[in-house]
């Protein structure tokens, strides 16, 4: 047996050993890989004086090129760089994609020894840093990691002083998805402390307040600035007519106008009256509407590809569009995945589709901006295959062909330049055609002030980012806009109530004005915390991140919820990315509240007065499941007795108050 024991220890020494020289080796030739790529760029700028003015020598030859010259008109300028960059910098300007950081704020080239997934992700399923600037010339990039304010600043700077140094010194763009909830979601939100805390989009619909929204977006802008974030991906200005839906919590709710109203006040606050050095760009999304999905399926997914119009109502989803973007001057537009059944001449998703893009987006809107498809359409990726909905049988030569033909410019989550240069070369696109969208891509750069001074200041960062002032903006925010859905004379609070509480993150924070007891019987009143109902699904990557289907709760979850609220007088506070149906807890319970991200020093403050929920809701609650499979997915508030209509919401002070 002790023989046995040692073969079968030097065997596992042997693999060991195997493993560690073939991880040796690999480390080596990224290593050497990613040193051959950083080979290849130039010299920093230098700086021109020319007539008093200072001028930065991107290109190094020495001269005041016109697309240097920031006296020059940005068309001008524009016009200029284009007619310098070769077909492979045209090229690997149309895409944005992921990229990712170590947590010193490095690219990231090579793996590192860390526990983070999010790291080991993208060391290991991403091209390198080095190959996406360097090599496929790309100069565009959306950041997912939420580390501190010094550490995206110094990322920042990082990558452009790479951009600094390629041929012609184009600037990075840095892209981002929501960073101001507390929802984390690689998909769609990502969040992170560093920032000010503010509600869902949900929740600024439910404030009613386009002041407020238009301060969040102008607080955003300051925040995304002292780090390098240039360009927002968002808001979304998708209508959450299918309450099922499980991006409802990105949109402002189910009604067009307000829908309309809070996309307008959003993207002026991060974009002003008109995109500037000081401005944050908006790529509103998702044209012409996401939200009709398909029995609420996410188009993520292959069982979500459909986007359906059983009320015939496809023109009430541009309203947030028509009234809301477009007033705004949105910079730049995405479609979403799904495919418009039945809306256009052909079956295929919005991206594809050239009526909508080209016939609806271009000529009916006159929109010149840029227009970016949503992520991984083209091409599969280790996690999955492309989200190709309706163009499926086409290869990725022909898809990246036909969002092209339909009136796109840059392609999100993809880094294929090759396919471009292919498709010119080939013949079968012109490069007349390529610089349409290569324009468009940088003269957001230029009005942005990027090829100018694309650096920010790692010292300040922290001190800009998260400063107090946002932050109590942003509690301000989590209170009003929190939803009273029923009160039986509980609240407010008394100074000194016993309170049993669940759900909290921290329920040391109830004692600050009342008395935090260890169980039911002791207390006077019971606080319960529930989250919205969602079915479990692991499928696919980034299933886990999207709740979907049922809005209703468990026989299990519902006895759980409603044995403890029985007990005693009970406040139940039910966070809401979608519209649950609460039906049994409302009736059990002595006062209901809904919320949209709201933290426990928040509702500790909400339960005992010194703030006020003055929140609205942004969409009715359905009383049944019945009542929500009979929905229409394109119609808003169709729901059949609904528990609480659109627009519901009380306050201490006042009876019902509705919007209609």
């Amino acid at each position: 047996m002790k023989k046995i024991f040692k073969i079968i220890g030097i065997v596992l020494s042997a693999v060991l050993v195997l493993l560690l020289l073939a991880g040796f080796i690999g480390y080596s030739r990224t290593s050497s890989k990613a040193s051959d790529n950083y080979a290849k760029l130039g010299k920093k700028a230098i700086e021109l004086n020319i007539d008093g003015h200072k001028f930065r020598d991107l290109n190094k030859n020495g001269k005041l090129d016109a697309y240097e010259d920031s006296r020059l008109s940005v068309e001008d300028r524009v016009n200029d760089l284009v007619s310098q960059m070769s077909l492979e910098e045209k090229a690997g300007s149309m895409f944005i994609t992921m990229i990712g950081m170590t947590p010193e704020g490095r690219p990231i080239d090579k793996p590192f020894f860390t526990s983070n997934s999010l790291d080991i992700m993208m060391a290991t399923l991403m091209p390198s840093s080095s190959e996406m600037l360097i090599n496929r010339k790309m100069n565009s990039f959306n950041i997912i990691h939420a580390h501190p304010a010094n550490i995206l600043a110094r990322y920042n700077n990082n990558v452009q002083l790479i951009g600094e140094k390629t041929r012609l010194g184009i600037p990075i763009t840095i892209a981002s998805d929501p960073r101001h909830g507390s929802e984390h979601n690689p998909g769609a939100g990502l969040s992170t402390p560093t920032f000010s805390q503010w509600p869902t989009s949900l929740g600024l619909s439910a404030t009613r307040d386009t002041l407020l929204v238009r301060e969040f977006g102008n607080i955003a802008r300051q925040e995304y600035l002292a780090t390098g974030i240039r360009l927002a991906l968002h808001p979304m200005a998708d209508l959450a007519t299918e309450p099922r839906w499980g991006r409802s919590n990105g949109t402002f709710g189910e009604d067009a106008e307000l829908s309309a109203m809070m996309t307008k006040a959003y993207v002026l606050g991060f974009q002003g009256d008109s995109l500037g050095s000081e401005s944050v760009a908006c790529m509103t999304k998702h044209f012409s509407g996401g939200g009709p999905q398909e029995k609420g399926e996410d188009a993520h997914f292959p069982y979500g590809k459909n986007q359906v119009y059983p009320g015939d109502n496809f023109d009430y989803h541009l309203i947030p569009f028509e009234k809301g973007a477009f007033p705004a001057k949105t910079a730049q537009i995405m479609p979403y995945y799904g495919i418009p059944i039945d809306q256009t001449d052909e079956n295929v998703a919005f991206a594809f589709n050239k009526t909508i893009i080209t016939t609806m987006l271009r000529e009916k809107y006159g929109f010149d901006g840029v227009i970016c498809t949503d992520w991984n359409i083209v091409n599969g990726t280790a996690v999955g295959d492309a989200r190709a909905w309706g163009v499926e049988d086409l290869s990725p030569l022909q898809r990246t062909k036909k969002v092209i033909d339909a009136g796109c410019d840059q392609f999100g989550g993809e880094s294929s330049p090759e396919l471009i240069i292919e498709l010119v070369k080939t013949g079968q696109l012109t490069e007349s055609r390529i610089d349409q969208s290569v324009k468009r891509i940088m003269r957001d750069k230029f009005r942005l002030g990027l090829f100018d001074d694309p650096y920010t200041n790692e010292e300040a960062a922290n001190k800009r980012a998260g400063k107090e002032t946002f932050r109590e903006l942003g509690r301000i925010a989590q209170a009003k806009s929190t939803v009273l859905l029923k009160n039986d004379n509980i609240l407010p609070l008394k100074k000194g109530t016993k309170i049993y509480a669940e759900g909290l993150m921290d329920n040391k924070v109830l004692g600050e004005f009342g008395e935090l007891v260890s169980s039911p019987l002791e207390a006077d009143v019971i606080l319960k915390r529930i989250k919205t109902p969602y079915d479990e699904r692991d499928d696919y990557f980034l299933e886990s991140y999207f709740h979907q289907g049922r809005l209703y709760y468990s026989e299990e979850e519902k006895k759980e919820i409603l044995d403890l609220i029985s007990k005693k007088p009970s406040i139940v506070v039910a966070n809401l990315d979608r519209a649950a149906i609460l039906t049994e807890i409302s009736e059990a319970s002595g006062a209901l509240l809904v919320d949209f991200g709201l933290s426990d020093e928040v509702l500790n403050q909400v339960l005992f007065g010194l703030r006020s929920p003055e929140g609205k809701l942004p969409f009715e609650l359905p009383s049944s499941w019945e009542a929500v499979e009979n929905q229409k997915e394109d119609v808003p508030y169709d729901s059949k007795d609904p528990l609480y209509e659109f627009g519901y919401g009380l306050t201490y002070q006042l009876e019902i108050v509705g919007m209609n």
